[in-house]
């Protein structure tokens, strides 16, 4: 049996603006847990993932970075940077596949978005 990878986990300096800041990128629904002080996203969309070799060519660095599905990547990577984040990788397309990019939220956090073609 093969274990998918089911939980996204974002440990922030300022926990209210990542909240924030991602459920403005995404549009996520966040729950906050107020003795925990932890929010849990509202989904129902399970997650999937690939192992790649980091390598001087590759302008991935070694660490996890969790794909979120977007309609548009250019509009979600101008969401990120208004809302403070910064792009760390320009989008790129995967031919037949889609478009990908990779930014930064104000932690420093890697998250990628998606647009599938």
């Amino acid at each position: 049996m093969t274990r998918p990878a089911v939980w996204i986990d974002v440990t922030a300096a300022d926990a209210p603006a990542s909240r924030a800041f991602y459920a403005g990128l995404f549009g996520w629904e966040i729950d906050v847990v107020e003795e925990l002080d932890y929010g849990l996203v509202r989904t129902d969309a399970p997650l999937a993932g690939g192992i790649g070799q980091a390598a001087a060519a590759n302008p991935h660095p070694p660490g996890v970075v969790t794909y979120v599905p977007v309609d548009d990547v250019e509009a979600a990577v101008a969401r990120a940077v208004d809302a403070g984040g910064v792009l760390l990788l320009a989008p790129w397309e995967f031919p037949g596949m889609g478009v990908m990019a990779v930014i930064g939220d104000p932690d420093g956090n890697r998250v990628g978005v998606w647009a599938p073609a």
